[in-house]
């Protein structure tokens, strides 16, 4: 395998910002995290700019339109599949913009990964996507070609080697079987971690770049994204049960980068410091018996999930103490 595009000591952030100005947004992130920038999300757009329908933007021949339950496939691209692709446009116009004139190594870009992508989307009766064999195969390809087309426009654009962040917040619940039907009154089969695997792992191999997965829901399946060829896994430290432990322990033991959700996503009321925000991660190594210097060679801290429904003020601080916990990895300070 190619070494990782990130380097000792990198911080990053999951995707979503507070707002509606991808321009300002772009010059936070830049700012706050220049090892290794994303490409921010801002949901509060509205339609067309949440995790499902930014997707839906880079799709290739599989439109959606909104309905009153959700995303559906539709039979030709209408006004909202137009109003997704348009609002991508200006965020990547405005990254490139805020971009000028900087030597980017690496940028990360976001989109739904194909479980979560299919539970997230009807077909014309209702049902998801993930109920239909074909309809599920069918989706994947789409998903792999347009991300592997976004990722050579993003290139294009920065110069920047690209790492693709897939976002799989749905893929516990498809696991155990606990998504419901359309009638409310079932839930829809659980499908076999062999199956979730393989899909999984045409996508990480489809889209010609690094890959990291992305889950911020309880029971993170660490093994499974490991497995299925994932350079990284980014996940909520807070929410790591017993269960979980051992599957921390063997993807590191396999040299796996972990992404480590430590900053508050919404201010808590009170000042954060480095050393409060790196505990978690100091008491995860020491638990598992791990040299804390793997820190420094393979974590990356981030925000506990996305900063959507942070203050302004908040975000910029909660970037700003992210990356000096990436700092403090590779250089711990006195007394750590």
């Amino acid at each position: 395998m190619n070494a990782a595009p990130w380097s000792a000591g990198t911080a990053t952030g999951i995707g979503s910002l507070p707002g509606t100005d991808p321009l300002e947004a772009a010059r936070v992130v830049l700012g706050e995290l220049p090892d290794l920038p994303h490409l921010p999300e801002l949901p509060a757009r509205g339609v067309g700019a949440d995790i499902v329908g930014r997707t839906a933007a880079i799709l290739v021949d599989l439109p959606v339109e909104v309905v009153a339950s959700g995303y559906r496939t539709a039979a030709h691209p209408g006004r909202d599949q137009r109003r997704a692709v348009d609002l991508l446009r200006r965020d990547l116009d405005a990254f490139e913009e805020a971009a000028d004139g900087l030597d980017l190594p690496v940028v990360k870009v976001q989109a739904s990964g194909p479980w979560t992508l299919a539970a997230g989307v009807e077909l014309a009766r209702g049902h998801r996507v993930l109920t239909d064999r074909g309809a599920l195969r069918e989706l994947t390809a789409s998903l792999t070609e347009g991300l592997a087309r976004h990722v050579a426009e993003v290139a294009k654009r920065t110069g920047a080697r690209v790492v693709v962040q897939l976002d799989e917040p749905t893929l516990p619940a498809v696991l155990r079987g606990l998504l419901p039907t359309p009638s409310k009154l079932g839930t829809v089969a659980a499908v076999p971690e062999p199956d979730a695997r393989a899909l999984l792992q045409s996508v990480v191999d489809g889209v010609g770049a690094d890959v990291v997965v992305h889950c911020c829901a309880p029971r993170t399946p660490i093994t499974l994204l490991r497995e299925a060829g994932a350079k990284g896994i980014a996940f909520d430290v807070s929410l790591l049960d017993g269960d979980l432990w051992d599957q921390v322990g063997e993807a590191w033991e396999e040299r796996t980068t972990l992404f480590l959700g430590l900053t508050p996503s919404v201010d808590p009321g009170h000042p954060v410091g480095l050393r409060e925000v790196a505990k978690p991660a100091l008491d995860l190594v020491d638990r598992l018996g791990f040299p804390r210097s793997v820190l420094g060679s393979h974590a990356v801290p981030t925000p506990s999930c996305g900063l959507a429904g942070a203050s302004a003020s908040w975000v910029r601080r909660a970037l700003a103490v992210t990356r000096d916990v990436g700092r403090a990895f590779v250089e711990p300070p006195e007394g750590w």
